[in-house]
C-alpha cells in the first residue's frame, strides 16, 4: 500500500467510525434514558411483582419491553441491567436484551435493502427461536449461574451516585417533580461514563476493521461452496460469533458485509450467526463484565454463543426443507452506505443530543465535574486507548 493510498483508507476508517457512532447515536440516549428511568421510577417491590420469576408472563413481558425499546447493544445491556437491578429474574432480563437487539424495525429495514426478505424473516423467527433457547439453556444451566452474586453487583452500581427517589412517593408525583427528574439527569450521565471507553475504542476498531482489513480475508475466513455438507454450515456458523467478536462493527454495519459474504458462497446459517453476534463481541463482554462480574459475563456469553448456533442452524434447515433459501444471486452487493444522509437520524440525534447536553449540564452543576479516569490498571490502559482513537480519528478526518 503506497503512502497515499494509505492515508485515504485512514480517511475513510475515521469516518465509517464517525458514521457508524452517528448512527447508532439516537439509539443509545433512547436506551440510557430507559435504563436511567427504570432505575429512578421503579421500585424493586414492583419489579419484583411484574418480572421477579422466571415463568412465561415475566419472560413475555421482557421480550416485549424489549421490542418496544429496541436500541444497540450497549444501551440494551444497561436496560437489562437496570430490570435485573431491580429484581426482575435473569431470564426475563436477558429477553428483554435479546429482544430489544433482534427484534427492531430498523435492522428489518437495513436487511430487507441489502438481502432480502428471508433474510428479514430469519431475523425476526430467529429473535424468538434466541430467547426461547435461552430460557431453556439458563434452565438446564442455572446452577452454573452465579446469579444471586450478579445480581448484588448490579445493584451496587444502581446505588451508587445518584440517589433514588422515595419508593413509597406515588408514581403521579415521581413524574411531575425536577428534584426526581434530576436523579434520571444524573443517571443517564452515570450511563455514559461508564462505557464511554469501550464505546470509543470499539466504534474505533469496527472503522480501522472496515476500512483496512480487505473483504477477501472475511470470504477466506467463512468455508463456502455451492452445496456445503453439514459440517460445512455448522463450520459457517461457529465462524460467524468468531469474525464478529472481533470485528465489532455492529449489526447496522454488518450488513453489508454480509449481503459481501453471501454473495461469495457463504451458507445462509453463517450470515444469519454473523448477523446475531452483536451481543458475544469483546466490548460487550467487557461491559458485561462491569455490571455483572467477569464470572457472570463469560456465563452469559458461552450461553449466547450455544443458542445464536443453534438458532442459524434451525433457521438454515428449516428454511431449506420449506424451500425458502434464498440466492447468492438475490443479494444485493452494495457496501457503500451514505452515513450523513438527511433523514430521521439527524432530528432524532439532534433531540439526544440536546437531552445528553441537559444532563451533564445538571450532573456538573450538582456534583462538579468528575475528570477522574477510573480505578485498576485494565481502567487506565482503556483510557489510555480511547486518547489514542480520538487522536487517531482526529487525524484522521484530515488525511487522505
Amino acid at each position: 500500500m503506497t503512502q497515499t493510498a494509505f492515508f485515504e483508507t485512514w480517511h475513510s476508517a475515521a469516518i465509517t467510525t464517525l458514521g457508524l457512532f452517528w448512527t447508532a447515536f439516537w439509539a443509545f440516549g433512547f436506551g440510557y434514558l430507559i435504563s436511567s428511568m427504570i432505575q429512578v421510577f421503579v421500585t424493586r417491590d414492583r419489579m419484583q411483582q411484574a418480572m421477579g420469576q422466571d415463568g412465561p408472563k415475566s419472560v413475555a413481558l421482557g421480550t416485549l419491553f424489549g421490542f418496544l425499546s429496541s436500541s444497540c447493544s450497549f444501551a440494551a445491556l444497561s436496560g437489562a441491567r437496570a430490570l435485573f437491578a431491580k429484581g426482575a429474574g435473569f431470564i426475563p432480563a436477558m429477553a428483554f436484551l435479546l429482544a430489544s437487539t433482534n427484534l427492531v424495525v430498523e435492522l428489518g429495514i437495513i436487511i430487507a435493502i441489502f438481502l432480502g426478505w428471508q433474510f428479514v424473516v430469519g431475523e425476526y423467527v430467529g429473535g424468538v427461536l434466541l430467547i426461547l433457547l435461552m430460557w431453556l439453556v439458563v434452565r438446564l444451566t442455572r446452577p452454573l449461574a452465579p446469579i444471586d452474586t450478579a445480581r448484588d453487583t448490579a445493584r451496587a452500581q444502581e446505588d451508587s451516585g445518584a440517589g433514588m427517589a422515595d419508593p413509597n412517593r406515588p408514581l403521579r408525583e415521581k413524574l411531575t417533580s425536577s428534584k426526581v427528574w434530576g436523579q434520571v439527569a444524573m443517571r443517564y450521565f452515570m450511563e455514559w461514563q461508564m462505557v464511554w471507553k469501550d464505546v470509543t475504542v470499539g466504534f474505533t476498531v469496527a472503522g480501522i476493521i472496515a476500512a483496512f482489513v480487505p473483504r477477501r480475508f472475511f470470504e477466506w475466513l467463512f468455508i463456502g461452496g455451492d452445496d456445503p455438507t453439514v459440517l460445512d454450515v455448522l463450520a459457517q456458523a461457529l465462524v460467524g460469533p468468531v469474525a464478529a467478536f472481533f470485528t465489532f462493527i455492529g449489526s447496522m454495519g454488518n450488513i453489508p458485509l454480509a449481503a459481501v459474504l453471501y454473495g461469495n458462497g457463504v451458507a445462509f446459517a453463517g450470515i444469519m450467526a454473523f448477523i446475531f453476534s452483536d451481543l458475544v463481541v469483546l466490548p460487550v463482554l467487557r461491559v458485561n463484565a462491569k455490571y455483572y462480574g467477569w464470572r457472570m459475563a463469560f456465563y452469559i456469553l458461552g450461553v449466547f454463543l450455544v443458542i445464536l448456533v443453534t438458532t442459524a442452524m434451525l433457521l438454515h434447515y428449516g428454511f431449506a426443507f420449506l424451500g425458502l433459501l434464498p440466492s447468492a444471486d438475490q443479494v444485493r452487493a452494495v457496501t457503500d452506505r451514505e452515513f450523513f444522509a438527511i433523514d430521521y437520524t439527524v432530528w432524532l440525534n439532534m433531540g439526544f443530543i440536546a437531552l445528553s447536553a441537559l444532563c451533564v449540564g445538571t450532573h456538573v452543576r450538582r456534583n462538579g465535574l468528575d475528570t477522574s479516569i477510573g480505578a485498576g490498571g485494565l481502567e487506565k490502559a482503556l483510557f489510555a486507548l480511547a486518547m489514542l482513537a480520538y487522536l487517531w480519528l482526529i487525524v484522521g478526518l484530515f488525511v487522505g
